[in-house]
């Protein structure tokens, strides 16, 4: 996915966006997208929200600078309707 990085980054932050069982989406920001995933699927350290609807597919990541600029990107990425977050999905 253009965008996506695997594992962890070296410093570095990122936002994604998960596609969960009930086709709705969650976004969210980590430093280790391998582990958060994991934790999205089967830890109770996943989040409140994707606990219930597992399982939870990564559709979109993309690298942020710091966690400040990881969490301005969330903020916008949230407010962002659901057919943009769809064409977001497809284009990567």
């Amino acid at each position: 996915m253009p965008g996506e990085q695997q594992g962890k980054a070296a410093g570095g932050w990122f936002v994604y966006l998960l596609r969960c069982a009930d086709g709705s989406y969650y976004t969210g920001i980590t430093t280790d997208l391998e582990r958060r995933l994991r934790e999205h699927n089967g830890s109770p350290r996943g989040a409140r929200y994707t606990r219930s609807r597992r399982p939870v597919s990564l559709v979109y990541s993309e690298p942020c600078a710091d966690r400040s600029a990881a969490c301005r990107r969330e903020c916008q990425l949230r407010r962002l309707p659901r057919s943009a977050k769809k064409a977001l999905r497809e284009s990567s």
